[in-house]
Formats: structure tokens, C-alpha cells, sequence
């Protein structure tokens, strides 16, 4: 007998074509299960994972010690709000400090709203410690920055996708060049409380800034008596092949933005953390969210903090990442024009004459990679940190299948 196939896939798509708002464009696959680097769709084909949530899945789908934390807290409290403490709230909070070698943690849910967390406590930093004028203080930031989609962060984004149509803007921002020190010594002035970078911009393609810039921007900031805050959302965590992508330049920011793989792929997780000079400018009632730092997400976030402890996932990435970046160099000049990254982290641009980014990721998807574009031609691959050396050459070997295709 001939065996019936049964396609669920399409009916699912056209169900969430029909009821949602189209704010993306997802390819046509519906995911039933996963573990570690591996989706399973619902009509049964398997799928290497290489977008791993834009990093929220660092440690893989369903990592048994992540659902462990989340299972054990399921069957104990699951939310308090801020009006009370929990057991997991103050270790957590310890943790996290001590893994960014700093001193305060302020709990989030988003990584969105840890960056208007952040902006926040550097204004009211501004006014209160540095003495800027009230109303006039500023936030140097990046061009080809991604730091969320909220109302105040996309109005200092220079992606016209991301910014058109939602103004009126909020003011208080000045935007340089990506790794031009020049530019940003140029725009510090007596308002300025703050330098806002991603310490390696991932939506734009994975851009890497020059040597030295990373070092240079924190000597500028002790220089002028501004803040250094890096979002490391996408970066940090293990990504790079270290705990933060600011490590690699010995650079410690003033705060950190952290968010994505805080959750572990279960729940949304994020934090500003800092130093005490810094966070300790917010009193009680002027800062707050109902579900940040609840007990599932301190329970999360506290066995995510375990597995960075061991160095194993740092390890994992930096030594598979040269395989990765091996790999892909000796694709530029067949099918790549440039590649881009650190660790199991890579932006890859495709010959425009060949195919879109959006096009080679359909084909990927039919030879069983995930994978997402950006911009045209780029794609990003950012396989969980749990995959192997075997599946790095798989995901590869398919990429050149498609560039030959």
C-alpha cells in the first residue's frame, strides 16, 4: 500500500495568514516539537535550527536543566509581582550581578524593555548625579542599531522599515557611525549621559567594529564622565565564544542590556545590571514592571547563569566558530561576497545576482536549515551553542547546494 501523506503545513499557514496582523513574514514552516539544534514541523520533517530565536535559544531547544527549573517552579509559585519578595529573586539577582562582575540587577521581561530601562536610568543618572539640565540630556547611539521596537527606540533607528510611519519621534538622541571614535568623541557634549551600542550589531548583518573601537568607546565614556551601556540582547550569554562580546576587548561597560537567552528559549527573561552608582539612582515607585523578575523567570534565568558558570557553552562556541568561519570563507568568491562574525555567530552576504536573502532561506529550508535574511542578500546563522561539528559542516554543505543551485 502507498502511504497517505497527510499536509497539515499548509492549512496552519493559511490559518495564520487569515487571523494574524502580517508584522513578519514567517517561512512556511510550523513547528510541532524541537530539542537542542533540531524542529520538528507538524507534517514530520526535521530542520537544523540556525536562527536559535535571534539567540534566545542559546543552550538549544528545552535544555533538560532550563525545563527543570521551569517544571520545579511551575509546581511551586509562579508569579508574586514586585509588591513582595520570592526565593528565587534575590539569588537570581546575586547571580546575574556576579556573572557580569558588577554589582545591582534590575529585572525585566523584554529585551525591548530592558533597553528603555536602561535609557531611563542613564537620564535619571544625567540629571541627578552628572548634573544635566533637566529635559536636556542625550544618548549617543549607532547608525544600522537595533535595540528593539518600542516608540523611544525606534525613533533613533535609521532603518526606515523599522522607523516610518510611527512618529512623532522621541527626542534625545544623536546617532554616529559604527565604529568611527572620531564621530563619537564629536558628539559627547555637556548634555550627553550616555553611549548606547550593541558591542557587535546583529540586525544589521553581524557587523564586528574595528579593533580597539570597543576599548576606546569605554576610555571615552570614563574620559567625559558618560555612561557606556552595551546591549549584548543578541551578543552576550556565550554567543561570541565568551560570556559577553565585550570580553574580548577586556571592556567592561557601565551597564549591561541582557536579555534572549537569560530565558533560556522557555520564558521571556531580561535585566539591566550595573554598577551601585549607577541603578542605585531609582527609588521605589519610579521604575517598575508586574512580571519582571517573577519566580519562573528568576528560576530560568538562575540555571542559564549555572550553565554560563561551567565555561562549557563559551568553549563550545568559540571552537565550533572556527569551523563555522573556516566553512564559510571558502564559500566568498562562490556564491558569498562576505562573511562576517565571531563565534557561532555569522552574517554571510550573498552575491545579489544569484538570489535574495529571503530566497536562499526558502531553499535552505527545503534541504532542512533554518535560517533568517536581513537587508536584501545578508543572512544570519546562529545555531544553538549545543550543536555539533558534524551539523556545522551540514549546514554548510547545503548552503553550498543552494549557492550552486
Amino acid at each position: 500500500m502507498t502511504a497517505v501523506h497527510h499536509d497539515l503545513t499548509t492549512p496552519l499557514v493559511q490559518e495564520a495568514e487569515r487571523y494574524t496582523a502580517h508584522n513578519y513574514h514567517p517561512l512556511p514552516v510550523v513547528a510541532a516539537a524541537a530539542e537542542g539544534a533540531w524542529v520538528t514541523d507538524v507534517d514530520g520533517r526535521r530542520y537544523l535550527d540556525c536562527l536559535a530565536g535571534y539567540s534566545a535559544l542559546n543552550f538549544g531547544h528545552r535544555h533538560p536543566a532550563v525545563v527543570a527549573a521551569a517544571r520545579d517552579q511551575l509546581d511551586r509559585v509562579t508569579l508574586t509581582s514586585r509588591a513582595f519578595l520570592h526565593d528565587q529573586f534575590g539569588p537570581f539577582c546575586r547571580e546575574l550581578a556576579e556573572l557580569c562582575r558588577t554589582d545591582l540587577t534590575l529585572p525585566m521581561n523584554s529585551g525591548a524593555e530592558a533597553v528603555e530601562t536602561a535609557i531611563k536610568v542613564a537620564r535619571k543618572w544625567g540629571y541627578k548625579v552628572k548634573g544635566v539640565p533637566d529635559g536636556r540630556a542625550t544618548i549617543v547611539v549607532a547608525e544600522n542599531n537595533f535595540h528593539g521596537r518600542t516608540t523611544t527606540i525606534i525613533s533613533f533607528s535609521t532603518d526606515p522599515e523599522a522607523r516610518a510611519d510611527y512618529g512623532p519621534y522621541t527626542p534625545g538622541f544623536r546617532t554616529v557611525p559604527y565604529g568611527d571614535l572620531s564621530a563619537l568623541r564629536d558628539a559627547i557634549d555637556e548634555t550627553t549621559v550616555a553611549v548606547l551600542l550593541e558591542p557587535i550589531q546583529g540586525e544589521a548583518g553581524v557587523l564586528v567594529p574595528p579593533p580597539g573601537y570597543l576599548p576606546g568607546v569605554r576610555a571615552l565614556c570614563t574620559e567625559r564622565d558618560v555612561l557606556f551601556v552595551a546591549d549584548e540582547i543578541q551578543s552576550g550569554l556565550g554567543r561570541t565564544g565568551d560570556t559577553f562580546a565585550c570580553d574580548h576587548e577586556g571592556v567592561v561597560p557601565d551597564l549591561y542590556v541582557l536579555g534572549k537567552a537569560l530565558g533560556g528559549g522557555v520564558v521571556p527573561v531580561s535585566a539591566v545590571v550595573g554598577r551601585r552608582e549607577v541603578l542605585g539612582v531609582l527609588r521605589p515607585g519610579e521604575h517598575g514592571s508586574t512580571f519582571g523578575g517573577n519566580p519562573m523567570a528568576c528560576a530560568v534565568g538562575r540555571a542559564v547563569v549555572d550553565l554560563l558558570a561551567t565555561g562549557e557553552f563559551q568553549r563550545r562556541a568559540t571552537e565550533l566558530g572556527v569551523v563555522l568561519h573556516e566553512r564559510l570563507g571558502a564559500l566568498v568568491g562562490h556564491g558569498l561576497t562576505a562573511v562576517r562574525g565571531r563565534g557561532l555567530w555569522a552574517g554571510i552576504d550573498i552575491d545579489p545576482t544569484l538570489m535574495t536573502g529571503r530566497e536562499a532561506c526558502d531553499r535552505l529550508a527545503a534541504r532542512g536549515v533554518l535560517a533568517k535574511d536581513t537587508h536584501g542578500s545578508t543572512l544570519r546563522l546562529a545555531p544553538p551553542l549545543v550543536v555539533t561539528e558534524e551539523e556545522i559542516h551540514m549546514v554548510v554543505d547545503r548552503l553550498a547546494e543552494v549557492l550552486r543551485g
